[in-house]
Protein backbone atom coordinates (compact mmCIF):
# COMPACT_ATOMS: atom_id res chain seq x y z
CA UNK A 1 0.00 0.00 0.00
CA UNK A 2 1.96 3.17 -1.19
CA UNK A 3 2.36 6.38 1.34
CA UNK A 4 -1.16 8.50 0.39
CA UNK A 5 -0.16 11.83 -1.55
CA UNK A 6 -0.72 14.60 0.82
CA UNK A 7 -2.06 16.83 -1.83
CA UNK A 8 -4.50 13.91 -2.73
CA UNK A 9 -3.12 13.69 -6.44
CA UNK A 10 -4.64 9.98 -8.27
CA UNK A 11 -7.01 9.18 -10.43
CA UNK A 12 -10.64 9.23 -9.27
CA UNK A 13 -11.71 5.19 -8.50
CA UNK A 14 -14.17 5.20 -11.21
CA UNK A 15 -11.61 5.48 -13.79
CA UNK A 16 -9.53 2.87 -12.61
CA UNK A 17 -9.97 -0.49 -14.58
CA UNK A 18 -9.22 -2.81 -11.90
CA UNK A 19 -9.28 -6.34 -14.77
CA UNK A 20 -5.56 -4.51 -16.20
CA UNK A 21 -3.52 -7.19 -17.45
CA UNK A 22 -0.42 -8.47 -15.47
CA UNK A 23 2.82 -7.00 -17.15
CA UNK A 24 4.37 -9.41 -19.88
CA UNK A 25 1.48 -12.21 -19.12
CA UNK A 26 -0.14 -14.38 -22.13
CA UNK A 27 -2.86 -16.16 -21.26
CA UNK A 28 -2.49 -19.79 -22.82
CA UNK A 29 -5.31 -21.32 -25.11
CA UNK A 30 -7.87 -23.03 -23.04
CA UNK A 31 -8.14 -26.86 -22.86
CA UNK A 32 -10.36 -28.88 -21.32
CA UNK A 33 -9.73 -31.12 -18.15
CA UNK A 34 -9.86 -34.28 -20.70
CA UNK A 35 -7.70 -32.48 -23.54
CA UNK A 36 -4.47 -31.97 -20.75
CA UNK A 37 -4.81 -35.29 -19.30
CA UNK A 38 -4.22 -36.87 -22.96
CA UNK A 39 -1.74 -34.57 -23.89
CA UNK A 40 2.19 -35.80 -24.05
CA UNK A 41 1.52 -39.33 -22.65
CA UNK A 42 5.32 -40.06 -23.75
CA UNK A 43 6.45 -37.01 -21.67
CA UNK A 44 7.34 -38.63 -17.62
CA UNK A 45 8.19 -35.35 -16.83
CA UNK A 46 4.64 -33.37 -17.25
CA UNK A 47 3.12 -36.22 -16.54
CA UNK A 48 4.28 -35.54 -13.26
CA UNK A 49 3.35 -32.41 -12.96
CA UNK A 50 0.02 -33.23 -14.30
CA UNK A 51 -0.88 -35.30 -11.38
CA UNK A 52 0.66 -32.47 -8.95
CA UNK A 53 -1.68 -29.92 -10.39
CA UNK A 54 -4.74 -32.55 -10.78
CA UNK A 55 -4.65 -34.77 -7.61
CA UNK A 56 -6.60 -37.73 -7.95
CA UNK A 57 -8.19 -36.48 -11.27
CA UNK A 58 -4.93 -37.01 -13.50
CA UNK A 59 -5.47 -41.09 -12.69
CA UNK A 60 -9.19 -40.52 -14.57
CA UNK A 61 -11.24 -40.42 -11.37
CA UNK A 62 -14.11 -38.76 -11.19
CA UNK A 63 -14.74 -35.08 -11.74
CA UNK A 64 -14.61 -33.07 -8.66
CA UNK A 65 -17.32 -31.57 -7.30
CA UNK A 66 -17.06 -29.56 -4.00
CA UNK A 67 -20.13 -27.66 -4.47
CA UNK A 68 -22.49 -29.13 -7.20
CA UNK A 69 -25.01 -26.70 -7.17
CA UNK A 70 -22.45 -24.25 -7.52
CA UNK A 71 -21.91 -23.46 -11.27
CA UNK A 72 -18.51 -21.89 -10.95
CA UNK A 73 -15.38 -23.81 -11.55
CA UNK A 74 -14.03 -21.07 -8.81
CA UNK A 75 -15.66 -20.31 -5.41
CA UNK A 76 -13.48 -17.92 -3.33
CA UNK A 77 -14.17 -18.62 0.40
CA UNK A 78 -12.40 -16.44 2.37
CA UNK A 79 -10.07 -13.91 3.00
CA UNK A 80 -7.45 -13.61 5.60
CA UNK A 81 -5.16 -10.19 6.88
CA UNK A 82 -1.82 -11.35 8.23
CA UNK A 83 0.55 -9.60 10.31
CA UNK A 84 3.06 -11.67 11.60
CA UNK A 85 3.12 -12.28 15.48
CA UNK A 86 -0.77 -11.56 15.28
CA UNK A 87 -3.64 -13.62 14.94
CA UNK A 88 -4.99 -13.96 10.95
CA UNK A 89 -7.92 -12.04 10.65
CA UNK A 90 -10.44 -13.69 8.55
CA UNK A 91 -13.45 -12.06 6.25
CA UNK A 92 -15.97 -15.16 5.18
CA UNK A 93 -16.29 -13.59 1.33
CA UNK A 94 -19.36 -16.04 1.09
CA UNK A 95 -21.73 -13.57 2.97
CA UNK A 96 -24.24 -10.94 0.83
CA UNK A 97 -21.58 -8.59 -0.67
CA UNK A 98 -23.26 -5.74 1.35
CA UNK A 99 -22.59 -7.39 4.40
CA UNK A 100 -19.07 -7.75 3.12
CA UNK A 101 -18.25 -3.81 2.57
CA UNK A 102 -19.31 -2.76 5.70
CA UNK A 103 -16.03 -5.16 7.16
CA UNK A 104 -13.34 -3.03 8.20
CA UNK A 105 -9.89 -4.55 9.39
CA UNK A 106 -8.16 -2.27 11.91
CA UNK A 107 -4.19 -2.21 11.65
CA UNK A 108 -1.00 -0.80 12.90
CA UNK A 109 0.46 2.15 10.65
CA UNK A 110 4.38 1.04 9.39
CA UNK A 111 3.20 -2.77 9.95
CA UNK A 112 4.09 -5.14 7.34
CA UNK A 113 1.04 -7.33 5.89
CA UNK A 114 -0.14 -10.01 3.40
CA UNK A 115 -3.69 -10.78 1.83
CA UNK A 116 -4.21 -14.39 2.30
CA UNK A 117 -7.41 -15.45 -0.47
CA UNK A 118 -8.54 -19.38 0.09
CA UNK A 119 -10.74 -20.80 -2.87
CA UNK A 120 -11.99 -24.15 -4.15
CA UNK A 121 -11.34 -25.25 -7.46
CA UNK A 122 -13.93 -27.85 -8.85
CA UNK A 123 -14.85 -29.55 -12.18
CA UNK A 124 -11.90 -28.22 -14.33
CA UNK A 125 -8.22 -26.90 -14.55
CA UNK A 126 -8.27 -23.01 -14.47
CA UNK A 127 -5.22 -21.22 -15.95
CA UNK A 128 -4.07 -17.56 -14.96
CA UNK A 129 -5.77 -17.01 -11.59
CA UNK A 130 -5.54 -13.29 -10.99
CA UNK A 131 -6.06 -11.40 -7.35
CA UNK A 132 -6.03 -7.30 -8.85
CA UNK A 133 -6.29 -5.03 -5.87
CA UNK A 134 -7.08 -1.36 -6.07
CA UNK A 135 -7.37 1.21 -2.92
CA UNK A 136 -8.48 4.62 -2.65
CA UNK A 137 -8.77 6.88 -0.04
CA UNK A 138 -11.44 9.88 0.64
CA UNK A 139 -12.75 8.88 -3.37
CA UNK A 140 -8.97 8.95 -4.81
CA UNK A 141 -7.15 5.89 -6.21
CA UNK A 142 -3.56 5.38 -3.57
CA UNK A 143 -2.54 2.06 -4.88
CA UNK A 144 -3.23 -0.88 -6.93
CA UNK A 145 -2.05 -3.97 -7.18
CA UNK A 146 -2.61 -7.40 -9.73
CA UNK A 147 -0.90 -10.53 -8.60
CA UNK A 148 -0.72 -13.69 -10.50
CA UNK A 149 -1.74 -16.41 -9.02
CA UNK A 150 -0.93 -19.25 -11.07
CA UNK A 151 -3.28 -21.53 -12.63
CA UNK A 152 -4.88 -25.03 -10.42
CA UNK A 153 -6.50 -27.99 -10.64
CA UNK A 154 -9.72 -29.49 -9.33
CA UNK A 155 -9.44 -30.67 -5.42
CA UNK A 156 -11.72 -31.12 -2.95
CA UNK A 157 -9.41 -29.47 -0.65
CA UNK A 158 -9.20 -25.59 -0.09
CA UNK A 159 -6.64 -23.86 -2.19
CA UNK A 160 -4.52 -20.20 -1.18
CA UNK A 161 -2.59 -17.69 -2.52
CA UNK A 162 -0.74 -14.90 -0.18
CA UNK A 163 0.41 -11.74 -1.48
CA UNK A 164 3.77 -10.37 -1.43
CA UNK A 165 4.46 -8.09 1.96
CA UNK A 166 2.93 -4.85 1.84
CA UNK A 167 3.64 -1.52 4.18
CA UNK A 168 0.98 0.52 5.79
CA UNK A 169 1.43 4.19 5.63
CA UNK A 170 2.85 5.83 8.33
CA UNK A 171 2.36 9.19 9.98
CA UNK A 172 -0.89 11.58 10.61
CA UNK A 173 -1.58 11.86 6.65
CA UNK A 174 -1.11 8.09 6.29
CA UNK A 175 -3.36 7.14 9.32
CA UNK A 176 -7.18 7.01 8.34
CA UNK A 177 -9.88 4.75 6.72
CA UNK A 178 -8.80 3.24 3.21
CA UNK A 179 -11.43 1.48 0.63
CA UNK A 180 -10.50 -1.60 -0.70
CA UNK A 181 -11.55 -3.23 -4.12
CA UNK A 182 -11.08 -6.73 -4.83
CA UNK A 183 -11.32 -8.75 -7.94
CA UNK A 184 -10.66 -12.83 -8.15
CA UNK A 185 -10.40 -13.13 -12.03
CA UNK A 186 -8.66 -15.52 -14.97
CA UNK A 187 -7.13 -15.59 -18.32
CA UNK A 188 -10.70 -15.26 -19.81
CA UNK A 189 -11.75 -12.31 -18.16
CA UNK A 190 -14.04 -14.10 -15.95
CA UNK A 191 -14.94 -12.36 -12.55
CA UNK A 192 -15.40 -14.69 -9.82
CA UNK A 193 -15.74 -12.53 -7.28
CA UNK A 194 -15.96 -8.99 -6.90
CA UNK A 195 -15.94 -7.34 -3.37
CA UNK A 196 -15.19 -4.16 -1.65
CA UNK A 197 -14.11 -3.75 2.23
CA UNK A 198 -11.91 -1.66 4.14
CA UNK A 199 -8.44 -1.46 6.23
CA UNK A 200 -8.79 1.44 9.12
CA UNK A 201 -4.84 2.55 9.80
CA UNK A 202 -3.85 3.73 13.10
CA UNK A 203 -1.59 4.91 15.33
CA UNK A 204 -1.66 1.65 17.41
CA UNK A 205 -3.44 -1.16 17.32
Amino acid sequence: MSQPDAAGAGAPVDEVDVADEVAGYKPPKEKTLEQILQADEDDAALKRYKATLLGAASEGAAVVLVEPDNPSNVIVKKLFLVVEGRPDVELDLTQDLAKIKKTTFTIKEGIQFRIRIEFIVQREIVTGLKYVQKTSRMGVTVDKMSHMVGSYGPKTELQSYTTPVEDAPTGMTGRGTYHVHSLFSDDDKKEYLKWDWSIDIKKDW
